[in-house]
């Protein structure tokens, strides 16, 4: 089910602009897609947050007109230090449709000690219905032994759910760490090559 934010639409742009209305504690949003003219909307601040905790969140967005768009999240700017969100671009959608999606890769379980699973893919990109979009994938790799891999075309995805990534892709591999041998320090061998040459000096 999409979430439902009350918006209104914008006519005053800028940075002066934005900062007044993030001063207020709501959030401008630009809606584009279908060939329709772009439409500036100012959200509730703390209600948006929530819902953008969903990369790839529903958003019902209802006009004080009584007119309303069925959104999903394009892309979340935020702040550098605070992380609060400074900014949404907003793709419109229509019922019974299918969007493309970047979903995210989760594990779960924990693979055979030592081994342990590394993700190469962290997202898969998915054609589904704008309705029906997961929040994420999940892979089980549970006691799963070194040399398991999972590529992209093997992953089970949700009913109705097509992959776009090349199903050559590899997403999740299961190896034993690898420990380097860190380099012998330079002064330590110096010093252990002056000693035994004093040793060498001595014996002789």
């Amino acid at each position: 089910m999409p979430e439902k934010l009350s918006v209104t639409q914008r006519d005053d742009f800028g940075k002066g602009a934005a900062r007044r209305i993030r001063r207020d504690d709501k959030i401008p949003a630009v809606l584009y897609g279908h060939g329709t003219e772009p439409l500036h909307l100012t959200l509730p601040g703390h209600e948006t947050a929530l819902a953008a905790r969903n990369s790839n969140a529903l958003l019902e967005l209802v006009l004080p007109d009584g007119d309303s768009h069925l959104a999903l999240l394009k892309d979340i700017q935020r702040h550098p230090l605070s992380r609060l969100i400074t900014h949404l671009d907003l793709i419109l959608v229509r019922r019974g449709e299918k969007v493309e999606v970047d979903i995210p890769v989760v594990l779960i379980g924990e693979p055979s000690a030592p081994a342990i699973a590394v993700v190469d893919s962290q997202h898969l990109t998915l054609s589904v219905d704008a309705l029906k979009v997961p929040e994420q994938i999940e892979i089980d790799v549970e006691e799963k032994e070194e040399g398991f891999q999972l590529f992209a075309g093997d992953v089970v995805l949700p009913e109705g759910a097509e992959l776009v990534t090349d199903a050559e892709t590899l997403v999740v591999a299961v190896q034993i760490p690898r420990v380097e041998e860190e380099p012998e320090d330079e002064e330590t061998a110096e010093s252990e090559d002056a000693e035994g040459s004093e040793e060498e000096s001595t014996e002789e």
